[in-house]
């Protein structure tokens, strides 16, 4: 009766999209044996039952699941549901939300703004590599737990500017290092949590760590292009690309125009 497609699953981040096709009637109570989540309702409407507290759900929410849980499912119409859920290691989660486990219980109100970023974390799936569909997802997941606890959500933040400026710096310098180091890897290095690392070089720099690493290997194409780079297969696969078209589109949205022409151009 459920139907999943994994779409993301690395540095502790797993995004699903789930379809449900369960008939109007009462679920049966189960534990909830997986890990800590954050789910989005994209259509449909039902009631979950979860440690005694009932809350009815609709695109206009999100809830959480916390490990053993006992909960219940029960459906309002016979339509069926369509969902998306992103469960989070405890690690990671910890990153995001202060320190600490244990996810809110019951509804989260979401705004249209979030509802979009969600919808389109899924339009991304299909179009963006996975380190910029990694970023996305704990911004979400970010931006969707501070409607319950903001301090929560942005007590591990450096607290001074100067800080912050040093963080971003360091993670510049990284990344001109070796662009294909992931997030998880940054943050490793400069022993903070992949979340406040993003957020951080996002309002130290204006984009996204994923966007800048993006930058840095059109720079590098841009320069073996001026070489005469003829090979766009081999040139995508040696920087970093998903493949030549991914190139070819990530080239032309940076610069606005296709590699051939820039080969042209910087000759």
């Amino acid at each position: 009766m459920l139907s999943t497609r994994t779409l993301l699953h690395r540095d502790g981040l797993e995004l699903s999209a789930v379809a449900c096709s369960h008939r109007h009637g009462r679920g049966a109570c189960e534990q909830h044996s997986g890990g800590y989540a954050l789910v989005f309702i994209r259509r449909g409407r039902f009631v979950r039952a979860a440690d005694g507290v009932a809350s009815l759900l609709d695109p206009s929410v999100a809830y959480c699941m916390n490990p053993g849980e006992e909960q219940r499912y029960d459906h309002l119409d016979d339509a069926g549901d369509d969902c998306t859920s992103l469960f989070i290691d405890a690690e990671v989660l910890a990153g995001i939300w202060g320190g600490e486990l244990g996810l809110p219980q019951g509804a989260l109100q979401t705004s249209p703004a979030i509802d979009l970023a969600h919808r389109l974390l899924l339009r991304r799936a299909a179009l963006s590599d996975q380190d910029e569909l990694l970023e996305q997802a704990l911004m979400l997941a970010a931006a969707t737990l501070a409607l319950s606890d903001p301090h929560r959500v942005h007590a591990g933040r450096p607290s001074t500017t100067r800080a912050r400026r040093a963080l971003a710096d360091g993670a510049r310098e990284l990344l001109a290092a070796d662009p294909q180091r992931s997030l998880g890897e940054l943050a490793g290095a400069l022993s903070v949590s992949p979340h406040h690392l993003s957020r951080v070089f996002r309002e130290g720099t204006g984009h996204t760590i994923s966007r800048h690493r993006m930058r840095l290997r059109v720079r590098a194409a841009l320069e073996r292009l001026a070489d005469g780079e003829r090979d766009l297969a081999r040139l995508s696969a040696e920087l970093g690309f998903a493949d030549q078209s991914h190139l070819c589109r990530v080239m032309r949205d940076e610069t606005g125009h296709t590699p051939a022409a820039l080969r042209s151009i910087l000759a």
